[in-house]
């Protein structure tokens, strides 16, 4: 795969799901550095709704990001670690000023 960077949206096969998690085939925007996804064959995530959020931030954060199939919102809460091998095609990248309100709205979810 090439190479993975900080702020990049791609299709990600998440599996199954319980409870409140999200499933299946979605969009994810990556919050994990540009070396770690070069080291680790991970990447850290956060899944992508077009569900219009009932709940405000710092849960959810919409994107403008161009190449988003549907108007779209980074779930803050559902961050997770995947294998780089879950990753399909790349459809944008959040500009640098969407990732850092992400990552604050991270900071406020976990402390920080």
């Amino acid at each position: 795969m090439a190479r993975i960077l900080r702020g990049e949206i791609y299709w990600a096969e998440l599996g199954a799901a319980r409870g409140h998690e999200q499933s299946g085939r979605r969009p994810v925007l990556v919050v994990s550095r540009d070396v770690f996804n070069r080291n680790s064959g991970t990447v850290i995530a956060l899944a992508l709704t077009s569900q219009e959020p009932s709940a405000g931030f710092p849960l959810t954060i919409e994107l403008q990001a161009e190449g988003l199939p549907k108007r779209s919102w980074v779930k803050i809460s559902q961050i997770r670690t995947l294998s780089t091998t879950r990753l399909g095609g790349r459809l944008g990248h959040a500009s640098a000023e969407e990732v850092e309100t992400v990552i604050e709205g991270l900071k406020d979810i976990i402390g920080g």
